[in-house]
């Protein structure tokens, strides 16, 4: 077992090393330069289609806003909680600067993974609406790069089984264990059950879950960041320039803080920025194929704001908390560290970080539940969906009780393995993403004069 994990660390230090990094960020640049910039420019009019996207009347499963919310509710949870804590605590409070270059870039990606999921999309035997990498890929690039989505398929399908179910089922059991002292085995069963009778309803129950406790979790816990920051204010102009100059200069050893150079803020911030909000991975636009949308370019600007609200707005109030409460000084790191920096700020601040970890990953359970659904759905038709279902929950309770040392790690090279597929079909679509997008916005503009 040693052997094996030695092997695995070494070959997520591979996988997520310098390459990946200068891949997602490359491919990021790339989109957000051949787009000139649209995906940041144009944040009003991903706000204004988010908000018309809660109605839709267009064929599709879902509605637009419902394909946000589920995919946000993959990426709101463990990143923004423990994941913003883990960079800190790594890189120092300049690994938050190297986060927002990797969302800013990201929103390009994320958009152009949107469109492309839309645009590619097909009707399965069972009139479903599906799509996302594996389809674009074989619907895009034409039948000898089929064998590039079976990757991506079966890459996403069994990392889905660690970052979006055991991984998520341990946090949870462990807060609960921690908190209100519930045995772990008592917590995964009734966390199966619950999420059994979402997804046996498929997408649509899906949906309907996420675009109700999403935003009103994200809002409750982004009031006590808020709370935290305002009672904080006179410190908030330096805890910016703390995050600014320690991307570029490292940050020195204090209190517990061991000190982190320039390269550790930017290899933490990105690796834990892409962690965060999936830009690139390609499981967000899994979720935006079944929008009810007959424009691809309307669910990419709807899409890229999942990497905004994600990274920009949530990450960047974790942050700060962390931050202007000196929290990040302990030496504490992960979801102890978020909590601790929120029950400094404000009174029972543990309590806002301890519910917001119990629903978010609940919510990211379901939402990856439909993720790898899919993609075994690619691989082998659709009569493998309730076996699937089965499976997932049954997992739920084992991933509650036991050490996830090992998933963690496998679960960690797959989430790699499955970006490859995806950012090589992004580049290489990139053209029609380039065109879609320029045709669209001519039209606007022809309608509107």
């Amino acid at each position: 077992m040693e052997t094996l994990m030695n092997a695995l660390e070494s070959i997520s230090s591979v996988v997520w090393g310098p390459a990946m990094l200068a891949l997602l960020l490359g491919t990021g640049l790339f989109l957000t330069l051949g787009l000139r910039g649209m995906p940041i420019r144009r944040i009003g009019y991903g706000f204004k289609q988010m908000l018309l996207g809660r109605k839709a009347t267009e064929e599709g499963e879902i509605t637009p806003f419902q394909a946000l919310s589920t995919s946000l509710s993959a990426t709101i949870g463990t990143g923004n909680i423990g994941g913003v804590a883990t960079a800190i605590a790594l890189g120092g409070p300049g690994a938050v600067f190297w986060m927002w270059i990797t969302a800013l870039v990201g929103m390009a990606t994320k958009y152009a993974e949107a469109l492309l999921a839309v645009k590619y999309r097909e009707v399965d035997e069972e009139g479903r609406y599906v799509g996302g990498p594996m389809y674009y890929i074989k619907n895009g690039l034409g039948a000898r790069w089929h064998w590039l989505g079976i990757l991506f398929a079966f890459f996403a399908m069994i990392a889905a089984f660690g970052i979006g179910n055991t991984v998520q089922a341990n946090a949870v059991a462990d807060v609960v264990e921690t908190n209100l002292a519930v045995p772990p085995w008592v917590t995964g069963v009734v966390l199966a059950i619950l999420v059994f009778l979402v997804i046996i309803g498929g997408i649509r129950r899906i949906a309907q879950l996420t675009e109700k406790v999403v935003p009103l979790m994200a809002v409750i816990y982004m009031l006590g960041a808020l709370a935290v920051i305002l009672w904080n204010l006179p410190e908030v102009p330096a805890a910016l320039a703390n995050i600014v100059t320690g991307a570029f200069t490292g940050t020195a050893a204090t209190g517990g803080f061991a000190g982190a150079a320039v390269w550790a803020a930017l290899r933490f911030g990105v690796a834990r920025g892409v962690f965060s909000n999936e830009a690139g991975l390609g499981s967000a636009p899994i979720a935006h194929a079944a929008a009810k949308t007959n424009s691809p370019v309307r669910q990419g600007t709807v899409g890229m704001m999942g990497t905004f609200i994600d990274t920009i707005v949530v990450c960047t109030m974790t942050a700060l908390v962390i931050i202007l409460t000196g929290a990040w000084e302990t030496g504490e790191s992960g979801a102890a560290l978020t909590s601790m920096a929120f029950n400094q700020g404000i009174p029972g601040g543990n309590w806002v970080v301890t519910f917001g970890m119990i629903f978010f990953a609940f919510t990211t359970i379901v939402a990856w539940s439909y993720y790898g659904e899919r993609c075994a759905e690619f691989l082998f038709g659709v009569r493998v969906i309730m076996p699937y279902r089965y499976l997932w929950v049954v997992l739920l309770v084992l991933g509650a009780v036991a050490n996830l040392e090992l998933i963690w790690l496998i679960a960690d090279v797959l989430n790699a393995l499955m970006a490859i597929p995806n950012l090589i079909a992004l580049l290489a679509l990139s053209g029609t993403v380039f065109a879609v997008t320029r045709e669209h916005f001519a039209q606007e503009g022809a309608d509107e004069n």
